[in-house]
């Protein structure tokens, strides 16, 4: 079963209706005991890194999210839910989970316009069962004013250009997280769900 997470200042309902789309097995979870008996977990998330790690720690998830990565169970995080996954959010200055090696920074305002908003291409830099049956690059739906910069390249799945070439999904293990907001990107994101779901249920 795939928990999505949901603290109040995500956006879990949107996500919750792209997993009915691909035929999900899902529950909406917002406390310890109920995210220990998933197989799986979603962390999206629209909105700031403090909101996030507020409402978090508010409903005790902080630490049955860590113990649920470090257990080697399937966890995705998006957008919010993505940045949160490092240490620290150049975004007030939030310390995060600090559960991959890594920071948020802000997008240079002189040389894009933040936040960056629509559809941007993804080239995925390698092999993961996350990309299974999709091409070598694809198009997704971002909007985000913060990038993450991983402390170790290889950790990269996804980049993208956007003034600079960033990291738009990195992963570790079954730890897995995207920039783009996989709910919103058409057939290509669906895609993506679908495959965490096959991950998740074990067979990958």
């Amino acid at each position: 079963m795939i928990g999505v997470i949901d603290y109040k200042a995500g956006n879990a309902p949107s996500v919750a209706n792209a997993l009915r789309r691909v035929g999900a097995s899902f529950r909406m979870v917002s406390s310890p005991g109920e995210l220990e008996e998933m197989t799986g977990l979603i962390l999206p998330g629209v909105g700031s890194a403090q909101a996030t790690m507020d409402s978090l720690e508010e409903l005790d998830l902080i630490g049955a999210i860590k113990r649920h990565v470090v257990s080697d169970r399937p966890y995705l995080g998006i957008c919010i839910g993505f940045q949160i996954l490092f240490e620290r959010s150049q975004e007030g200055h939030v310390p995060c989970l600090d559960l991959l090696p890594g920071h948020v920074k802000k997008f240079d305002p002189e040389s894009v316009r933040v936040p960056q908003i629509g559809w941007n291409r993804v080239a995925f830099v390698r092999e993961d069962p996350i990309w299974a049956n999709l091409p070598a690059a694809d198009y997704f739906y971002f909007v985000n004013s913060y990038y993450v910069e991983p402390d170790a390249p290889d950790l990269a799945l996804g980049r993208t250009e956007y003034g600079h070439r960033f990291c738009s999904m990195a992963s570790r293990g079954k730890v897995y997280g995207t920039q783009f907001h996989l709910e919103k990107s058409a057939e290509a994101g669906l895609q993506v769900l679908r495959n965490f779901i096959s991950i998740s249920e074990g067979d990958n």
